[in-house]
């Protein structure tokens, strides 16, 4: 047990997938994990672990933004032992050929800002995705003819941004979408020598304008969830 996370010693898996919206943790658990108890529910945020394919599974929600992921891995990492941790969420696409419903890969993680700023000083350290990982998911999104895009992505560290020079300078240099907590859980990933992906579904286009129907996001992140599983354990 920590101060955020409520579990037993033994009751989180090595693989752990990191949704923002505990909900959608309850729901990937029901949907996907065999047999999935609760393992968390401190500060309503929730946790389940249960198997998938028989290999065992946790699935907990980080909270929205860098902060928040960055106190629940930390405490996953260090006081529960989980080695790989994937991020599975929304994004906004920043690239016309990236659509509404594709999945993202995130092979590095640009942002302004994390909670680890301050240990880098002067330096811009790149974060970047565990290649095995990436190099599954991406096997998997195929196999599944699912669309998928693999590059650079922006963590920003607001939500209502009123950056639209940035915004216009990110898209100019390719990267293919935002959200809001990948690059600090790569960071810790490096930091801690453990793996780590975000494996994201495009929910909105900062480009188009156009949002995914809220009818349509279960089936939508469903794809995700099953990607991520395949690469945990390819």
């Amino acid at each position: 047990m920590t101060t955020h996370i409520g579990a037993k010693p033994g009751d989180i898996a090595e693989t752990v997938l990191m949704p923002g919206d505990p909900r959608r943790a309850e729901w990937a658990a029901e949907t996907f994990l065999d047999a999935p108890r609760k393992i968390n529910e401190v500060r309503g945020m929730l946790g389940f672990t249960g198997t998938w394919k028989g290999n065992p599974v946790t699935i907990h929600g980080s909270g929205m933004g860098m902060p928040s992921l960055s106190i629940y891995a930390n405490e996953l990492i260090r006081d529960f032992g989980a080695k790989t941790l994937i991020r599975i969420g929304s994004a906004g696409a920043m690239q016309e050929a990236v659509k509404i419903r594709d999945l993202v890969l995130a092979m590095t993680a640009t942002t302004l800002s994390t909670p680890s700023r301050g240990m880098f000083r002067e330096l811009s350290f790149a974060p970047c995705a565990d290649f095995g990982l990436l190099r599954a998911a991406v096997a998997a999104a195929e196999a599944k003819a699912h669309a998928c895009h693999v590059g650079g992505i922006y963590s920003s560290d607001v939500f209502y941004d009123e950056r639209p020079d940035l915004t216009e300078t990110m898209t100019r240099h390719g990267v293919l979408a935002v959200e809001m907590e990948a690059a600090e859980l790569y960071i810790l990933a490096a930091r801690h020598k453990v793996r780590a992906l975000a494996v994201l579904t495009v929910s909105d286009h900062l480009i188009t304008g156009e949002e995914l129907p809220s009818g349509d996001r279960e089936r939508s992140f469903g794809e995700m969830v099953e990607v991520a599983l395949e690469a945990a354990f390819a």
